[in-house]
C-alpha cells in the first residue's frame, strides 16, 4: 500500500516497485523524440530575410528571436532550482533530467537562430539583452521571476500552504510560460510559414513544439497526481489564484503582441492574438481540471493540427535511429 505522497519531503531513490509508471512512460516518449539542432536547415531562411520580408515582418521576427534568446533559459533555471528538489519520485526526476537536456537543446537552437538571423554582432547583443532593454519582453520576464522568487526559500514542502505555493509555481511555468508565452510565439512562426516564409525556423519549431507539449503534459500529470493524493490542496482560493495568474499572463503576452505587430502585419492583429491567447488559456484551465474562463475560439486556421504531418514524417524517418535506447518491455510491478 502506498503511504508516501509525490510532494512529501525527501528523495525517494527506489524505482522498484514503481509508484508512478506514467512518469516513466513520459520519459520514454521524450527519448523517442530526440532531435539535434544540426538537422535544422536555415539556408532558405537567410534568402527570405534578405528578399521576402518587409519592415513590419522584420520587426516581428527580431522581437520573436529576442524573446527566444532567454525564454528557455528561464524555464531551465526554475526546473533546476525549484522543481527537481520537490517532486519526490525517481521516475519523475528521470523525466525532469530529460527535460533539462531538452531545454538546453532549445537554448542551442535559439542561439543558432540568432547567429543566423542577426549576423551583426551589435544586433545580436541587443537581442540577448532583451530582458533589460525591450519593455514588452521585460514584462514577461518579471512575471516569470516573481513566481520563481515565490518559492526560492522553500527547501521542504512541510505543510499544505507550502505545497500550494510550489504547485502555483508549477502551474505558472507549465500553463503560462510553456503553455501561453511559447504558444503565442509558435503562432507567429506558423503564421510566417503559412505565407511561405522561414521554413527552417518552422521545422525546428515543430520539434520544440513537441518537446514543450511533453513538458506541459508532465507538469499537468504531477498536478493531477498531487490533487488525487491531497485534494484539500485544491481549495477555492487556490483555484482563484490560478485563474488570476492566467489572466495576468494573457495581459503580458498581449502587451508583447502589440509590440510585435506594431508595424502592421497583414493577417495578424493584436485583437486576434488576444483571442488566440484566451483560447490557449482556456485550454490550460481545462487541462488543470478547472472551468474555462474566457470562452474564446481559435481564430487562426493555420494553427489547427499544425504539426501532425511533420510529426508523422519525423517518426517515419527516425524509427530505427531513435528508439534504440528504449527497446524492451518493463514490468512496473516487479520487485528487486
Amino acid at each position: 500500500m502506498q503511504t508516501s505522497k509525490l510532494l512529501d519531503p525527501g528523495y525517494d531513490l527506489t524505482l522498484r516497485p514503481m509508484r508512478y509508471p506514467r512518469f516513466y512512460e513520459m520519459y520514454r516518449d521524450a527519448i523517442r523524440n530526440t532531435w539535434t539542432v544540426e538537422e535544422v536547415d536555415f539556408s532558405l531562411d537567410t534568402n527570405d530575410l534578405k528578399n521576402k520580408v518587409g519592415p513590419a515582418e522584420r520587426h516581428l521576427i527580431e522581437r520573436l528571436v529576442a524573446f527566444f534568446a532567454t525564454g528557455d533559459s528561464i524555464v531551465a533555471n526554475n526546473l533546476v532550482l525549484n522543481l527537481y528538489q520537490h517532486i519526490n519520485a525517481p521516475e519523475a526526476r528521470m523525466f525532469l533530467s530529460r527535460q533539462l537536456y531538452e531545454e538546453a537543446l532549445h537554448v542551442q537552437f535559439y542561439l543558432t537562430l540568432l547567429d543566423t538571423y542577426l549576423p551583426d554582432p551589435a544586433a545580436r547583443a541587443r537581442a540577448f539583452a532583451a530582458v533589460e532593454n525591450i519593455p514588452s519582453i521585460r514584462k514577461k520576464a518579471e512575471f516569470c521571476f516573481r513566481w520563481m522568487d515565490s518559492v526560492q526559500d522553500l527547501r521542504r514542502l512541510e505543510n499544505p500552504a507550502q505545497r500550494r505555493q510550489f504547485l502555483l509555481n508549477l502551474v505558472c511555468f507549465a500553463a503560462c510560460i510553456e503553455g501561453l508565452f511559447f504558444f503565442g510565439a509558435f503562432a507567429y512562426v506558423y503564421y510566417l510559414r503559412s505565407r511561405g516564409l522561414l521554413h527552417g525556423l518552422a521545422g525546428g519549431t515543430n520539434w520544440v513544439f513537441r518537446d514543450e507539449s511533453g513538458h506541459m503534459a508532465f507538469a499537468f500529470e504531477v498536478i493531477r497526481t498531487a490533487r488525487e493524493e491531497e485534494p484539500d490542496l485544491f481549495d477555492e482560493d487556490f483555484k482563484k489564484q490560478v485563474v488570476t495568474m492566467l489572466c495576468e499572463a494573457v495581459d503580458c503576452e498581449c502587451a508583447f503582441s502589440e509590440d510585435v505587430l506594431s508595424g502592421g502585419v497583414a493577417g495578424l492583429s493584436p485583437r486576434d492574438m488576444r483571442q488566440y491567447l484566451e483560447y490557449c488559456a482556456d485550454q490550460r484551465l481545462a487541462q488543470l481540471g478547472l472551468p474555462r474562463h474566457f470562452g474564446s475560439r481559435n481564430p487562426f486556421p493555420f494553427m489547427d493540427l499544425q504539426d501532425v504531418q511533420e510529426l508523422t514524417n519525423f517518426f517515419e524517418r527516425r524509427v530505427s535511429a531513435y528508439q534504440v535506447g528504449v527497446q524492451g518491455e518493463v514490468a512496473f510491478d516487479a520487485a528487486f
